[in-house]
């Protein structure tokens, strides 16, 4: 994923959160919000993995395996939005027991909506 297609900004994260629209399920909650000022821009991603959902090593994966995902389905994602993907305990646990697929599968479902 390159730099152009994440959010690193606080305040980037704070106006997704407060002014975005969100879906949730068990392990994931993405939270969108289109950009006024570059419409046609790509779309970017946040992260935010906190420590409940393990160890440094493991948050650090989770990371990383969601950012594959992102990559994966950028072609389908629609431009002009900031998107940040919250992940919850239990996540790292569910990609160990069934692979990230599972996971995978959900996120087109909530760029619908």
């Amino acid at each position: 994923m390159q730099r152009r297609n994440r959010l690193s900004r606080s305040r980037d994260f704070d106006t997704v959160y407060r002014r975005g629209q969100s879906v949730s399920s068990r392990y994931l909650v993405l939270h969108w919000f289109p950009r006024e000022e570059d419409a046609d821009g790509e779309a970017r991603l946040g992260l935010a993995v906190p420590r409940a959902v393990g160890t440094a090593v493991v948050r650090t994966r989770v990371k990383r395996l969601l950012r594959e995902a992102w990559k994966q389905l950028l072609p389908v994602v629609p431009s002009g939005h900031d998107y940040v993907l919250a992940a919850r305990p239990g996540l790292a646990d569910r990609w160990r027991h069934a692979g990230s697929n599972g996971s995978r599968r959900k996120l087109p479902e909530s760029w619908k909506r």
